[in-house]
């Protein structure tokens, strides 16, 4: 039995959240006001309904810009970013490049712009 307290009993579902998590709080470092207004979720999978640029790509992302009351959302899908690293230690990499290309995206900027580390791995 493993005690709650320690990081193992950590669902992966959980250690998933927490890797997003960091890929946001390494932006909100340089990016503080254009973040803050942004809503991060997980999902595990993406809707069956892909968008139309969505040429047969399971998407890793999705960003929505604010519409209404609705403030600007970036979802992270689960599955799909896990599915494509190998070990696990390439998991933090490809999270945080898939939130910088939709923070990018909602930003009108490239991804580069929004940090340089992109795509560094």
């Amino acid at each position: 039995m493993i005690p709650r307290t320690v990081p193992a009993w950590k669902s992966r579902s959980d250690r998933f959240d927490a890797t997003v998590l960091d890929a946001v709080e390494r932006l909100e470092q340089t990016w503080p006001a254009e973040v803050d207004g942004i809503e991060f979720a997980v999902e595990d999978v993406p809707p069956s309904d892909p968008a139309p640029w969505e040429h047969g790509a399971v998407p890793l992302g999705r960003s929505f810009p604010a519409h209404g009351d609705l403030p600007h959302r970036v979802v992270i899908y689960r599955r799909p970013v896990e599915s494509r690293v190998g070990d696990g230690t390439e998991l933090p990499a490809l999270v945080h490049d898939v939130v910088v290309e939709q923070v990018a995206h909602l930003l009108g900027r490239r991804p580069e712009e929004i940090d340089p580390r992109y795509g560094t791995g």
